[in-house]
């Protein structure tokens, strides 16, 4: 192997590891941009904007490996989840469900966009994608509120779904721009990885 060779693969880790620190910390910003905003026990975030960016514009492996680099950062300690939270007790949120769905996220966004790297490829990833957070993230939620968290008075699985359509529509047009942003941001960021 030349010297030329070892220093452009190196480059390219170096890259990688940027990339996906980057997308850690987008999240961490995502997750406590509107901190203050709650519906229910869910709190309004961009992290699932973040997540489908990370797939699309990392690809499957990068982009779930950068969401898992940020739920462990936050399970350390450090302040990163929403409201500025963070610690190994966020395991037993009734929210961690979402966090773990961003592995998820990021993995299938970026899997469909290689399969299909059209513009409308990249708009249906991203609201798959979407589909999973929300899927994932409530019927975690509904598990915890009934199984180890203490549930609202009147608590039940329809409540649950209620609390999601809150923040659904803005979830939805942030979908729609990951995917057109990721469409044109691809081709940008695949120069240099």
């Amino acid at each position: 192997m030349t010297t030329t060779t070892t220093r452009s693969a190196n480059h390219s880790r170096t890259l990688q590891l940027v990339h996906i620190a980057m997308f850690a910390a987008l999240m961490a910003i995502g997750a406590n941009i509107a901190t203050f905003l709650v519906v229910g026990g869910v709190p309004i975030t961009l992290q699932t904007f973040f997540a489908i960016l990370a797939g699309i514009l990392l690809g499957s492996r990068m982009g779930s490996v950068s969401m898992i680099v940020y739920a462990f950062i936050g399970l350390a300690g450090v302040p990163v989840f929403a409201g500025f939270s963070g610690g190994m007790d966020t395991l037993l949120s009734p929210t961690f469900g979402f966090i773990i769905s961003y592995v998820f996220v990021a993995y299938f966004a970026g899997l469909i966009v290689e399969k299909w790297p059209s513009r409308k490829a990249f708009v249906v990833a991203a609201l798959v994608a979407t589909a999973i957070n929300y899927l994932f993230g409530t019927n975690w939620m509904f598990a915890a509120y009934k199984l180890w968290f203490a549930a609202p008075e009147g608590f039940s699985y329809q409540m649950a779904w209620a609390w999601m359509a809150v923040p659904l529509p803005k979830d939805l047009i942030l979908a729609v721009l990951a995917g057109l942003f990721g469409f044109r941001l691809k081709p940008i960021i695949q120069k240099y990885l």
